[in-house]
């Protein structure tokens, strides 16, 4: 059992936690809590992909079943709770945390088997790590097909945004580009029709056509769509608002724009 801080490899995931460069050169990613954990543990795709589970001694006398099977899938450490806490971050830490190796996808992925039934959502320096993860949950139950993100959006590996959404970037295909115009290019090369969320919008975005392959451009939370991105777009397509407000939140207008393409598909 690791009964201290100094413990080397408390360290590392302390490192880990905090640091998306550590993550990135260890191309691994923590995931903490028993639900996400669990469906990592259960799911034959990503238990190959797990490097290592602690747990906390607590955690561990309560359920020594659980942890008797977890000992035989996977390597496993347990630590004192106070170490635990140390190195978790959450306020409540709930006594399991999994290190996993990442998963790699390209522009296939994110299209889909048909082009033609593609529906993807395009993040341009979206830095809230939220509304990313909102973005993630909501983009699964709508059934987007994958995500592309500019280089510079928050890290989808961030702990906080890994919780947020609740599974979903274990299930849904997502690629960092370092040119997102050329990428939105082969988009539309590939013949899907790509729309920007923008105030000036000519067309409401439920007047518009998305039986074929769609994608959606979404901007930064304060400053929406770059210019040389929304300049990319196929459509300009805005949401009708009434009262004073002037934009909605990036997370919400995505739902929006996500769920009239599920409606569309679904009548």
């Amino acid at each position: 059992m690791i009964t201290s801080t100094a413990n080397a490899q408390v360290k590392e995931l302390i490192k880990l936690m905090k640091k998306s460069r550590v993550r990135e050169e260890a191309g691994v990613f923590l995931v903490e809590g028993p639900r996400m954990a669990g469906e990592l543990l259960e799911d034959p795709a990503w238990q190959d992909r797990i490097e290592r589970v602690y747990l906390s001694e607590s955690y561990a006398a309560r359920h020594a079943e659980e942890t008797e099977d977890i000992s035989r899938k996977c390597r496993m450490e347990i630590m004192a709770d106070a170490v635990f806490a140390h190195v978790s971050d959450t306020k409540t830490p709930q006594g399991i945390m999994v290190v996993v190796k990442r998963c790699e996808y390209d522009l296939e992925d994110i299209l889909g088997n048909e082009t033609g039934e593609s529906h993807v959502i395009v993040l341009d320096n979206l830095q809230d790590p939220g509304n990313l993860g909102t973005i993630f949950r909501t983009a699964e139950a709508a059934g987007v097909t994958g995500i592309l993100l500019s280089r510079d959006c928050v890290d989808i590996y961030n702990p906080k945004v890994i919780r947020s959404t609740m599974g979903a970037v274990f299930r849904l295909p997502f690629l960092y580009v370092d040119d997102l115009p050329g990428t939105i290019g082969e988009l539309k090369q590939a013949g899907i029709t790509t729309y920007a969320a923008h105030l000036e919008g000519k067309r409401s975005y439920d007047q518009e056509n998305y039986l074929k392959g769609t994608a959606f451009l979404i901007g930064n939370e304060g400053n929406g769509l770059r210019d040389k991105v929304a300049a990319c777009a196929d459509c300009r397509i805005r949401i009708p608002m009434q009262g004073k407000a002037e934009s909605l939140n990036a997370a919400v207008a995505a739902a929006v724009l996500m769920f009239e393409v599920s409606r569309q598909r679904r009548n």
